[in-house]
């Protein structure tokens, strides 16, 4: 496993370049790719690639820069973008994006989403297998992302599963993060159920103490270890009997200290995340 800067998941805004410097400068394995912005590079790119060459660093995974979750025509109008990012992130080397599932809806009931996240995942991992990219989807399990919507959608391990076996496209995986294991009160045999080859990519984080956790927002954590509310030890452990050996991110969002600087957010972060990976 090896550590992987993301900004968004640490409360902070960087372009493509600022954040291979933050990762440079803190002592980051990887960081990760913006396909919008390696996109619009041109001839500028192998100069980008060169200085995190020399950096060193790599690219770790890219967020999906496409929406999946509004009308049709927006989302018809991003697949059509899709490939030309596609082919950005493969001349980067990028082989791994992850995006979330949203675990409620106000106007689809379960099925009718089923049916439409078959439809548009599957439609977005074609192209992305064209292009030698890994897919991966992770399911949120905070209660309170579903409170006060109208259908309930897929917010456990079993569900994704489920999910990715109707699309059925060899390269989509599995986003695995320690907070929604933990909110969904996830066994630790449903993680050994797993095998490394599904794993796309995993967060870490911990959460509050003294807060039920029907109560916790989903921004609402602590950086990875900081508590020890969520078995981080156990976690892990799981990941590496399987041999899983990509990318972990720290995602702790609001966590008490988030309102620092750029340099001081990222500074615990890493910490946080070595402390975690040993």
């Amino acid at each position: 496993m090896f550590t992987c800067l993301v900004c968004r998941s640490l409360g902070l805004e960087a372009t493509q370049r600022e954040a291979i410097d933050l990762a440079h400068r803190h002592g980051f394995d990887a960081v990760e790719a913006r396909a919008d912005e390696l996109a619009q590079l041109g001839d500028a790119l192998p100069g980008l690639l060169d200085d995190l060459r020399a950096k060193p660093l790599r690219f770790g995974l890219a967020g999906l820069p496409i929406d999946l979750r509004r009308d049709a025509q927006r989302f018809a109008d991003g697949l059509r973008l899709l490939p030309g990012y596609a082919r950005a992130l493969q001349r980067c080397g990028v082989t791994r994006l992850g995006s979330s599932i949203v675990p409620a809806h106000d106007e689809l009931t379960y099925a009718d989403n089923f049916r439409q996240h078959v439809e548009r995942l599957g439609a977005v991992a074609r192209v992305l297998g064209d292009h030698g990219i890994r897919f991966g989807l992770e399911y949120c399990a905070t209660p309170t992302l579903r409170r006060g919507r109208r259908h309930a959608f897929i917010h456990s391990l079993p569900q994704l599963r489920e999910l990715i076996a109707a699309i059925g496209a060899p390269n989509l995986g599995l986003v695995l993060d320690s907070w929604h294991w933990w909110m969904s009160g996830s066994p630790a045999a449903e993680l050994a159920s797993l095998t490394a080859e599904e794993i796309v990519s995993v967060d870490v984080n911990d959460a509050p103490t003294g807060v039920p956790r029907e109560q916790l927002g989903d921004r609402q954590r602590e950086l990875p270890g900081a508590t020890g509310v969520i078995d981080l030890p156990q976690f892990l452990s799981a990941l590496r009997r399987l041999g899983y050996d990509g990318p972990v991110r720290a995602e702790p969002f609001e966590f008490p200290g988030s309102s620092g600087s750029r340099d001081a957010v990222c500074a615990a972060a890493v910490v946080a995340l070595r402390r975690a990976l040993r």
